[in-house]
């Protein structure tokens, strides 16, 4: 008889009639959902698009998509998950209710889009104005700027949708352009302000569809950076693209806005002067790291006296870095000494260059950003319709910043928790399992006191409490 050793316990299988939760965890989204009056907000901006006598009125249905796309869900059928607990999170509805009023809203994108842009606006001037000294708005000052990155990106379909077309990367489907923002490296992981659905095959660098998105994104911001007059405070806020943003058309837009720009830039071709200029460090600074350290192989230099601008707005200053060419990459024409040479455009009023170009390259994150929104829905858009696919992504938007907002205005300040990203939030704290109980007429949901995270759980419970309690009481007024 052979004896296998187990590497895993194995035990029999049977069903309970117990109040057992699966992912417990959405229930620090749901609290603070309601915290916010999410509810009376939505049923402002959209009780057109569900009937008067309807029992899901819009706010239930708009939160349960954006919990369960925050939880990891990716289609409308994945709501099933929380309708099976409905001591914890309500009465969910249906996926029909659901396809009606998806359908309905998409009949009148244009409404709807309007006002998902209002509420998101308003959550965002009440979330920020309770985070208090991390509120960005307070942060951002014409040298410290809050960072708006734009960039685009794909989104494959596998099934023929309305204004889906080919890619320039031999794929099938969407080009959307996001606009995010960076809280900077030790102060979260930033929110998403806009993202707009394009057909495939539009290109990254339309000014047109930079100029949109920026549109659509400076409405988002709250009022805490306009002024008495609702004028929007541009000069405390930075632009920040890679070179398909460069175009001169979107550069003087920003500057007509009186927005401060950092942008990557195509340099031209080099002369034989140029190069034996770019050979000599002699006239270069050495660059810095993410955490101010100064690099001893790469190296910053202000080009703006040595390479000729044309046509672009006054004030506009060019930026060369050079660094040494990374494994594998292909040697360009600026590349003659061994190093790749890159350039950025900026008016930023700083002119510390070795400031300017860490600041610029911080750029990266909005890929993050990018990333993490298409794992919260925007990957996977389900439906035919452009306009039903772009609420979709609205919700994905919605999604992601529930979590960037928990983090900004109830989890502790420094918590480790206040940069992960949303998968990890998934797998260490939305997935962890509860019991409802119900006794002495109070209903509690107890989690289990070994989960890694339930200390996390419970102090973002009782944080949004407090959060409650200080709206209620008239000491936050957003």
């Amino acid at each position: 008889m052979l004896n296998d050793t187990q590497i895993f316990p194995s035990f029999p299988a049977a069903l309970t009639g117990q109040s057992l939760i699966s992912h417990a965890g959405l229930n620090v989204l749901t609290s603070f959902l309601d915290t916010t009056g999410f509810g009376a907000l939505c049923e402002d901006r959209f009780s057109q698009f569900v009937p008067d006598q309807a029992t899901h009125r819009p706010g239930r249905i708009i939160g349960s998509l954006a919990v369960m796309l925050a939880g990891g869900g990716e289609h409308v059928s994945d709501l099933d998950v929380l309708r099976n607990s409905p001591g914890i999170f309500g009465p969910v509805p249906s996926n029909a209710t659901v396809s009606r009023f998806v359908a309905r809203a998409a009949e009148q994108s244009e409404a709807f889009a309007h006002g998902f842009s209002t509420l998101s606006r308003r959550l965002r001037s009440r979330i920020w104005e309770a985070a208090g000294t991390r509120n960005p708005a307070a942060l951002a000052t014409g040298l410290d700027p809050l960072i708006v990155d734009i960039d685009a990106t794909l989104v494959t379909a596998h099934s023929e949708k309305e204004d889906s077309a080919g890619t320039y990367k031999g794929g099938y489907g969407f080009a959307p352009m996001v606009a995010s923002i960076d809280y900077g490296k030790e102060n979260g992981t930033g929110e998403i302000l806009a993202a707009m659905l394009r057909p495939g095959n539009k290109g990254a660098n339309s000014a047109k569809d930079h100029i949109t998105v920026l549109a659509e994104a400076l409405a988002q911001l709250p009022d805490t950076l306009h002024d008495e007059h609702g004028t929007l405070a541009a000069e405390r806020i930075l632009v920040r693209t890679d070179s398909a943003g460069a175009s001169r058309e979107f550069l003087h837009h920003l500057h007509s806005l009186g927005l401060q720009f950092s942008t990557s830039f195509a340099l031209p071709v080099p002369n034989e002067r140029f190069i034996h200029w770019i050979n000599d460090k002699d006239h270069w600074e050495r660059a810095l790291d993410q955490h101010g350290n100064e690099r001893h192989d790469a190296w910053v230099i202000d080009a703006t006296r040595v390479i000729e601008l044309k046509d672009y707005p006054e004030g506009t200053r060019l930026y060369l870095r050079a660094e040494p060419l990374h494994p594998g990459a292909k040697a360009s024409l600026f590349d003659v000494d061994g190093h790749r040479v890159t350039a950025f455009l900026t008016n930023a009023p700083r002119y510390n260059v070795a400031f300017l170009d860490a600041r610029h390259r911080a750029r990266a994150r909005c890929e993050n950003r990018i990333k993490t929104l298409k794992n919260a829905g925007l990957g996977k858009l389900p439906f035919h319709a452009i306009g039903a696919n772009q609420l979709w992504a609205n919700l994905a938007v919605l999604a992601v910043n529930l979590v960037t907002w928990i983090q900004l205005a109830v989890l502790p300040a420094g918590h480790a928790a206040g940069v992960w990203d949303l998968k990890r939030w998934r797998y260490r704290l939305f997935s962890i399992a509860g019991k409802f109980i119900s006794s002495a007429r109070r209903k509690r949901l107890l989690i289990p006191e070994s989960a890694p995270e339930a200390h996390l759980f419970t102090a973002l419970i009782n944080g949004t409490e407090r959060l409650r309690q200080r709206w209620r009481n008239g000491h936050l007024t957003a």
